[in-house]
């Protein structure tokens, strides 16, 4: 699996060579890192037996270099290429996000070569992974050899998967980097189509759906003075009050009176407001008393309606310029009688 790695923007991506024994896969990695520049690759880990033959596995790490502002980095597998170490080759396939099989071109090394290619769609398959969908390259290598098979029977038998393919010599490099730079290639690709794929793009709004959203979801609009409302539409502390929704006890407070005590705020139950063109109701429920009735105050002032208060702020635009014009009038007249008459 591709680890990508924001804050040091690296691209870290696993390849693994598979293939038979003894078919070149551990020398495929021996040339990359003999010819790769030093600044590109790091160590070669190889655990193998005295018979040259990979026990455990081979790990070239290999930097491409920055790719789309990214650091992108290869690390290179190979797996053993005896049957009997299975399980190594399953756990060093894991997580691969590329494949190169290495096939033997040698007459009578075909039937290892389906054995391992078997066993590699087998591998994949426990980890939930299809080789038709997986960057494949296969490398047909020892073509150096006098009793090779041709590549036509290599294709026929080994290649049902319609996989790049390369004619390669690992021992002399020809092929090597064919092969590392298409399956790379390959990689980069496949993960470019997987980013793509996860982009989740918002759904365009149609013109007039942000208006609705908006009237569905806006704030109630103020109530101007004097108008009717609903009761109970609002609550109102006691203490909270003043001007004309001030109570009578408030009033008379203002003028000197003593106001009667109010009961603790602790006891109050409900209290409501309820409002109409004329009369300000207040009730009052208190819990101190169960057997007390229910107090209600009012107060008789007529509040004057929206209409009349915008009267009262002064004469409008249109009085205003028809007084202008009949004093114009006016005056134009006394000039022009004063003018005749004179």
């Amino acid at each position: 699996m591709v680890q990508i790695n924001f804050a040091l923007k690296e691209v870290n991506c696993k390849l693994v060579y598979y293939g038979p024994g003894l078919s070149g896969k551990t020398t495929n990695l021996e040339v990359v890192h003999g010819k790769a520049p030093k600044n590109n690759v790091g160590e070669l880990t190889s655990i193998a037996t005295e018979g040259d033959r990979t026990l455990f596995f081979d790990f070239l790490p290999l930097n491409l270099g920055p790719v789309a502002g990214m650091t992108t980095k290869f690390q290179i597998y190979t797996v053993p290429g005896q049957v009997y170490y299975n399980s190594t080759r399953k756990l060093v396939l894991q997580g691969a996000d590329g494949i190169v099989f290495v096939a033997d071109s040698r007459r009578g090394k075909m039937d290892e070569n389906l054995e391992s290619l078997a066993n590699l769609e087998e591998n994949l398959s426990e980890y939930g992974m299809d080789i038709n969908n997986l960057p494949l390259v296969i490398q047909y290598n020892k073509r150096d050899l006098p009793d090779v098979y041709s590549v036509e029977e290599l294709q026929q038998k080994v290649n049902r998967f319609n996989a790049p393919y390369f004619e390669a010599v690992a021992i002399t490099g020809e092929g090597v980097f064919p092969t590392l730079k298409k399956v790379s290639q390959m990689v980069l690709e496949s993960l470019n189509r997987q980013q793509a794929s996860t982009v989740v793009r918002a759904p365009k709004k149609k013109e007039g759906q942000d208006a609705k959203a908006g009237a569905k979801g806006k704030a109630p609009q103020p109530v101007a003075i004097g108008a009717p409302a609903k009761a109970g539409s609002m609550r109102v502390p006691a203490e909270g009050r003043s001007g004309a929704a001030a109570s009578p006890p408030a009033q008379s407070a203002a003028r000197g009176a003593p106001a009667p005590t109010r009961p603790a705020a602790a006891n109050v139950v409900r209290e409501k407001v309820s409002d109409s063109p004329g009369v300000k109701q207040i009730e009052r429920k208190s819990s101190a008393t169960a057997g007390e009735p229910v107090v209600r105050k009012k107060t008789t002032g007529v509040v004057p309606p929206v209409a009349e208060l915008k009267k009262a702020k002064g004469p409008s635009y249109a009085v205003i310029g028809a007084i202008v014009v009949a004093l114009l009038a006016a005056a134009g007249a006394a000039l022009y009688f004063g003018g005749v008459l004179g």
